[in-house]
């Protein structure tokens, strides 16, 4: 097979090849997902953020309407002003609903942008549909809209090829789980923060695997030993972690 230099996503069309053993599917970009304000946030839950082990965290993270006594292992330092927190193992900010004027209202501002932008990303039409009924492992995705009826899984490595623009929509009816030390593989300048996973049931990324987008969870996002996400946590319960890293 004569190789190939560069993948051109045309709207409309999907192919699906074999390339050593390898499955590429190619599809057109959709406009990415806006996620309004609670895109200042690399972890927002409405339920709790937990943490055991040394995690470390690059950006704001936040809870809303629950207080912040549901922020538990980061050693909270509160400010002189009452309106956030710092932690040793966080870079940024940290914010409670019951902390001091403005960020009450902030945090329900950034809340309703987080359920608007899963209502959004379910919402798009789909271009593939059923996926590897479910196991993407060993898939290389372009740009597009997939979306699956079931849960799915990554129990192999999946890459996601692409340039730094383009983007990337998981619409998942179930359950999401990528296998301890597996990865989701960016590839030709794909971006993070162009990939969007909206999932209906729990996340779940296993001990030190890595993982790659923006994850708008309707119910809970658990990190694993050592897991490391390069993205946001975005979900409408609880997130955990255990020694991950978050950037």
């Amino acid at each position: 097979m004569q190789k190939l230099s560069r993948v051109l996503a045309v709207v409309g069309t999907f192919v699906l090849l074999s390339l050593t053993g390898t499955s590429a599917v190619f599809a057109a970009g959709p406009a990415p997902v806006d996620l309004g304000t609670a895109g200042n946030f690399v972890i927002l839950s409405k339920a709790g953020i937990s943490t055991t082990g040394t995690t470390k965290i690059t950006g704001n993270i936040g809870v809303s309407p629950i207080a912040a006594t549901a922020i538990t292992g980061f050693g909270l330092v509160r400010d002189s002003s009452g309106a956030f927190s710092r932690s040793s193992l966080v870079t940024g900010r940290i914010y409670a609903a019951n902390y001091a004027v403005p960020t009450p209202s902030q945090l329900t501002s950034a809340v309703g942008a987080m359920e608007t932008a899963y209502r959004n990303a379910a919402g798009r039409t789909a271009g593939v549909t059923e996926l590897g009924a479910g196991n993407i492992g060993g898939l290389t995705l372009a740009p597009g809209v997939y979306k699956w009826g079931t849960g799915v899984k990554i129990p192999t490595d999946v890459t996601l090829s692409g340039g730094a623009n383009d983007v990337w929509v998981f619409q998942i009816a179930g359950t999401l789980r990528i296998s301890s030390g597996k990865n989701v593989i960016l590839q030709n300048g794909a971006q993070a923060k162009n990939i969007f996973w909206q999932v209906a049931g729990a996340t779940t990324l296993g001990t030190n695997s890595t993982f790659n987008g923006n994850i708008l969870d309707k119910t809970n996002i658990a990190l694993q030993t050592g897991a490391v996400l390069s993205g946001r946590a975005l979900a409408q319960t609880a997130v955990t972690l255990d020694a991950n890293r978050v950037k």
